[in-house]
């Protein structure tokens, strides 16, 4: 005698159904094919930190193969045995971008700006992606009161310039970084800097800042430079490289913004410097 019991019930429906969904129905047409989405989907992650809204936007990243001397003062088999302990391919780096957008309420921040969405197009949407992931997430650009920028390395100042050249953001006052300013706008110091890196790094400060007719308002270290967003002094990255505490009530964040590049290789090893520290 067979014995009915929830389980075998339940199985055979589920047995049936799959076999039922593998079936075609007669005189059907099967289309299994369909083209790729090729989209993945928007790159934001928000947060609260007190009553202030963080929102951190990818703009993409880069990977490329791992220079001999990425770490100036590190074999290149000490950093692929980093690498490795920190889940990541060997003789590979990929360096992601990751500006933030601070809403506190009464002002919209934007803390850098990424590579920029001239090169969203170049590089085929690998990066640049930051205006277009901070439409996704509903941040209107023309709403944005205040960009603050760190320091002046190219994936943090492109994206002031719209893919147009025009502003990206033209009713944000710039906020830039005081001794920053003062060594990259200083003709004398561009002309001691011979090498290829650094007269490509100061022509690109040159072409932003030109384009945006110069005007910023330059910060000093250890002020609040925009509601509860207060500057820290982290020369070294780049003369004036700052870091900033976002703070509201009890609560606050540390954006360190390129003290440790790629926080897996450098924060565990604080002692290396990477070849385009200064």
């Amino acid at each position: 005698m067979t014995e009915l019991t929830r389980r075998g019930i339940l199985g055979g429906a589920v047995a049936a159904s799959a076999a039922a969904a593998l079936t075609p129905l007669a005189g059907s047409t099967v289309r299994a094919a369909a083209p790729p989405a090729g989209k993945q989907a928007p790159g934001w992650y928000r947060y609260k930190v007190g009553t202030h809204e963080i929102t951190v936007i990818t703009d993409g990243s880069r990977t490329f193969p791992l220079p001999d001397k990425f770490v100036l003062n590190a074999d290149k088999a000490e950093v692929n045995k980093a690498l490795v302990a920190a889940f990541m391919e060997p003789d590979k780096m990929t360096i992601p971008y990751n500006p933030i957008v601070v809403n506190t309420g009464s002002k919209l921040i934007v803390i850098d700006t990424g590579v920029g969405e001239a090169n969203f197009e170049r590089s085929k949407g690998v990066v640049g992606q930051f205006h277009n992931n901070m439409k996704m997430a509903g941040i209107d650009r023309n709403a944005v009161d205040t960009v603050i920028i760190s320091h002046f390395h190219g994936d943090h100042i492109f994206g002031l310039r719209g893919a147009d050249n025009k502003l990206a953001f033209p009713n944000a006052e710039v906020l830039v970084p005081a001794p920053e300013w003062k060594f990259f706008m200083d003709d004398a110091e561009m002309a001691k800097n011979t090498s290829e890196r650094m007269k490509e790094v100061f022509g690109g400060v040159r072409r932003v800042f030109d384009a945006l007719g110069r005007k910023v308002t330059q910060y000093e270290a250890g002020k609040e430079i925009a509601p509860g967003i207060t500057s820290v002094a982290t020369y070294g990255h780049t003369p004036g490289h700052m870091s900033h505490i976002v703070a509201s009530g009890s609560s606050k964040v540390y954006v360190q913004a390129d003290v440790t590049n790629n926080p897996l290789l450098f924060a565990r090893h604080p002692g290396w410097h990477a070849f385009f520290d200064q």
